[in-house]
């Protein structure tokens, strides 16, 4: 009890995530009288940090990092608009796909939903597309960043759950695919039931080659990852060195990447970074202290006590992680929550692979889910828009994702057939 009383008040006080998590942590061994273990918690840190695969997060942001700056998003749109813009209600169409196609080199919810309503909230207003609506589209296509790979949710998960994260990437391409189709289908409806969309217009034949050509050549970037880690010659850190070298090569040839932007770039890859290796290691630092105590053992056996149907332990996780997602950020929740309930998956036969797809969905969720919502709270100040009306449109687009997410979570073969076929 002293334990939560120190976490949740130190959250709300405003608290940076990685100080209450190692607070916690604390706070558990003070109040369990456990101090003598306040000495192991440096090498606990150290052992957390000392993983080969965390290489990985600080190279596919400098990918994403890079992208971004060698204006590849503005590239993707023109092509969406190429190969969608001439259907009804084709920029919508060409956000979504657009966001799908960014998914595949970003990486990052937040990342692709403030670029993604930078780019196509405005234009799409300026087309006559009502303006909550457009916010709506953008955030929700958004949430594709740590699904399709290479993703950076996927990787953190591979770490926290002992996981390989070649499988894991491969994994979320079907769910990914799903989600696409679910929101379109969702846009489809909007234009016949919800007042209609804008035509679309098409461009010039002369200029679709050249854009189409333009556009596409970044998407070698996610081919060269997927292809070597299906293919067994990369490894996922080497794979994301290889596809930064590519980012790096692309973003001088376009001209818009100058020596001058490399600086800022690393810092930001950097500070990235420690955000995310601080949260990993204060959280496993609480893990190792819950561990100590048996926590873990607890949890199984109350789990055990509510279900024994892997389906329904999922429906329970599920709604967990949605419930936690509307307060901490994602990152965050996966971090805590995936390590205490490994050995409940673990005990019920359930594919880790596809427990990790299933953890990733419901967590990336919490990104448009108020009261925290930072997804909802980037398109707020580019649409310049108040957030009930946002989430108001939102909510067509979430409620397809998460029947997609349940989906998923009773079809375990849409997360493990693919990398069973391509990896063994």
């Amino acid at each position: 009890m002293i334990t939560l009383v120190v976490f949740f008040g130190l959250l709300l006080l405003g608290l940076p995530i990685v100080g209450v998590i190692l607070a916690g942590a604390i706070a558990f061994l003070a109040s369990n009288d456990l101090a003598v273990l306040y000495d192991s918690i440096p090498i606990q840190i150290y052992g957390a940090l000392e993983i080969n695969s965390l290489l990985a997060i600080p190279l596919f942001m400098l990918v994403g990092e890079v992208m971004n700056k060698a204006g590849l998003t503005q590239r993707l749109v023109a092509v969406a608009e190429v190969l969608v813009g001439g259907l009804k209600g084709g920029l919508a169409y060409a956000n979504l796909f657009t966001n799908a196609m960014a998914a595949s080199i970003l990486g990052s919810a937040v990342a692709q939903i403030g670029v993604m309503s930078k780019v196509m909230i405005p234009e799409m207003e300026r087309k006559g597309y009502d303006r909550a609506f457009s916010g709506a589209v953008t955030v929700s296509a958004g949430l594709l960043g740590p699904i399709i790979p290479p993703s950076m949710l996927m990787i953190i998960y591979g770490v926290v759950a002992v996981q390989p994260i070649g499988p894991l990437f491969i994994a979320g391409i079907l769910p990914g695919v799903l989600i696409v189709a679910a929101l379109a289908l969702v846009i489809f409806l909007w234009g016949v039931f919800g007042g209609g969309l804008p035509s679309g217009a098409g461009r010039a034949l002369g200029s679709r080659g050249r854009i189409l050509f333009e556009g596409l050549v970044p998407a070698l970037i996610p081919l060269v990852v997927i292809v070597g880690i299906m293919a067994g010659v990369m490894t996922p850190t080497e794979s994301g060195a290889v596809a930064s070298i590519i980012a790096l090569v692309l973003g001088f040839i376009y001209r818009e990447l100058k020596l001058r932007d490399l600086g800022p770039i690393f810092l930001a890859v950097a500070l990235s970074t420690a955000t995310i290796t601080g949260l990993i290691a204060a959280a496993s630092v609480l893990s190792w202290a819950l561990a100590f105590q048996g926590v873990p053992d607890l949890l199984v056996e109350f789990m055990s006590g509510l279900t024994t149907s892997p389906f329904l332990f999922l429906l329970l996780v599920i709604a967990m992680l949605l419930v936690l997602g509307m307060f901490l950020e994602s990152i965050s929740v996966l971090i805590v929550v995936v390590p205490l309930l490994m050995p409940v998956v673990t005990g019920l036969g359930i594919d880790p692979i596809h427990f990790g797809v299933v953890c990733t969905v419901a967590t990336v969720i919490g990104l448009v889910t108020p009261p925290v919502g930072p997804g909802l709270y980037i398109a707020m100040v580019a649409a310049d828009i108040r957030m009930g009306r946002l989430f108001k449109a939102t909510v067509p687009f979430l409620f397809a994702v998460i029947v997609c997410l349940v989906l998923i979570a009773a079809l375990p073969a849409l997360s493990t057939w693919l990398p069973q076929v391509t990896m063994g």
